[in-house]
């Protein structure tokens, strides 16, 4: 009898809470105009409501729903930009994360300069990237702009760059927020191929997307969600039925 290997979690998510404190006073006047009517000044909101998932390895997952649902600051927290005010997340192996355009970019040093620093900050050593440099740079096709401060990138070139480097990393676990929408359509092809390779390598996925067409082609699995909770969790199909209706 054949003895099957049981597959691991990537993530785990137990229980996680995350609340913002928001601030209603921009401005001197508006302080003191609180203050004198005895208006709160700030007030408290829960972005994610004591979220629960597991995401296993080679899992390409969808997460879906409004804007304000949770979806970004549920990919910050699996990426270690945030911690959780109440719960747990776990991650397995090395994580990537495309979390925002230009994150981990430094405005006055070159693009060459922060390939070195950006690839340094998702875990890779000097001579891996020196190995890579030149794969990285070829794919993000701004060769020529390489050596040019990144402040003078526009938002594509930083995209470019970004996913660039991430997918160059020997990844366990990509996460993507969105990213994408800045790129033009043969760059996205190009990204969107990329992400096969990688589906075809077992590696974990978690995409948040309106693209719903490239969600259904990567994803097998959904996760919608709604005010900071899950509504719903099952095959992408349902999914995207949901967020449709």
């Amino acid at each position: 009898m054949t003895q099957q290997t049981a597959i691991k979690p990537s993530i785990i998510i137990d229980g996680v809470r995350k609340r913002f404190t928001l601030n209603h006073a921009y401005s001197l006047k508006d302080t003191v105009v609180s203050w004198i009517r005895r208006r709160k000044l700030t007030s408290e909101f829960e972005a994610l409501k004591g979220i629960d998932l597991a995401i296993s390895e080679g899992e390409s997952v969808a997460v879906l729903g409004l804007n304000g649902s949770g979806k970004s600051t549920l990919l910050k927290l699996i990426s270690g930009v945030m911690e959780p005010d109440e719960g747990e997340v776990l991650t397995r192996g090395r994580v990537a994360g495309l979390i925002e355009v230009g994150a981990g970019f430094h405005p006055e040093l070159s693009g060459r300069e922060n390939v070195f620093l950006n690839a340094a900050i998702l875990g890779m050593k000097k001579h891996e990237i020196e190995a890579r440099y030149d794969e990285i740079v070829a794919f993000s096709e701004i060769e020529q702009f390489i050596d040019q401060e990144v402040k003078h990138y526009s938002s594509g070139m930083f995209m470019r760059l970004a996913f660039s480097v991430a997918i160059h990393v020997e990844l366990d676990v990509l996460l993507v927020d969105e990213i994408l929408s800045v790129g033009d359509a043969p760059f996205r092809e190009k990204c969107r191929l990329k992400f096969e390779e990688l589906i075809a390598q077992r590696k974990t996925l978690l995409i948040v997307s309106h693209d719903l067409d490239m969600v259904r082609e990567l994803c097998s699995r959904g996760v919608v969600l709604n005010r900071g909770e899950v509504v719903y969790d099952g095959p992408v199909e349902g999914a995207v039925r949901l967020v449709e209706s």
